[in-house]
């Protein structure tokens, strides 16, 4: 699969992320088929900026905020996350399963 091809796959799957809700690089992966490529899957959304995706509402499998250091300013992803009523407590999400959208249930 070419890279860029499949980094527009990822962004259209992220924007369907609802407000509200977070999912993983690693289910972003799965969904496309790639069950390997949650890294690639985080490559892409280190490049959506230009692309009006919500990246802030795409963590790791346990809630952490990884690409935090991508938003400009120390907490921009948390206040992203905390505007949409997800609380971040040190970096995690709490009540992750709570928030948790999977992309393979959702989007049947």
């Amino acid at each position: 699969m070419e890279e860029q091809n499949f980094f527009e796959k990822v962004y259209e799957v992220a924007k369907l992320i609802p407000f509200g809700r977070v999912t993983s690089y690693g289910a972003i992966a799965k969904y496309l088929g790639a069950a390997r490529s949650a890294r690639m899957v985080g490559w892409a959304m280190n490049n959506s900026a230009a692309k009006d995706v919500p990246a802030h509402r795409v963590v790791n499998r346990v809630g952490v905020l990884t690409g935090k250091h991508h938003f400009d300013g120390t907490s921009l992803m948390q206040q992203l996350l905390e505007n949409e009523g997800i609380e971040v407590k040190d970096n995690q999400i709490i009540d992750f399963k709570k928030h948790f959208w999977d992309p393979g249930q959702e989007l049947l």
